[in-house]
Formats: C-alpha cells, structure tokens, sequence
C-alpha cells in the first residue's frame, strides 16, 4: 500500500484520531491508547475508506439533483441564484 492510502485507512479506521507516523514505509505506532491495526485490517480500512468515499460521492450528487429539482419546480436554475447573490 502507498503512504497515503495507509494513512487514510487508520484514519477511518480511528476516526477520533490515532498517533502514529510512517518511516519508509513502516508504521511506527506512538499511540498509548488504541492498539496497532493489523496489516489485515488496515487493508480492510483501505476497502472500507473507499466504499465511503463512493458513498458519499453518491449522495452529494443526489443532493444536488435534488436541489437541481427543486429550483425547476420554482422556475429556477443555479444562475438566478447567483444573480441574486445566493
């Protein structure tokens, strides 16, 4: 796994947070607290991070259909939001 996808992992692995670092590509784990992921379930954090990040990329764009939607119904479209300054 590369350095970012590592980091991104035990980050949504720990999403309150975990104090480690990474030199040459080992995990050097400061954190006194939370335990040390396995090599298993960082690679499960890294399937886990991405599935969310789909996710939320998916109901961002439903969001904005939605919206899109609604500013239709009132004979809106994003521009006359912005002429307005909204």
């Amino acid at each position: 796994m590369e350095h970012e996808q590592i980091v991104k992992a035990i980050q949504h692995i720990y999403p309150d947070g975990a104090d480690f670092t990474i030199r040459d590509k080992e995990i050097v784990w400061l954190d006194k607290i939370q335990t040390e992921p396995t090599q298993n379930q960082i690679e499960a954090g890294w399937i886990s991070y991405q599935a969310k990040v789909v996710e939320d990329e998916a109901i961002a764009e439903a969001k904005k259909a939605s919206a899109q939607a609604k500013l239709a119904a009132l004979g809106l479209t994003t521009d006359d939001l912005k002429a307005l300054g909204l």
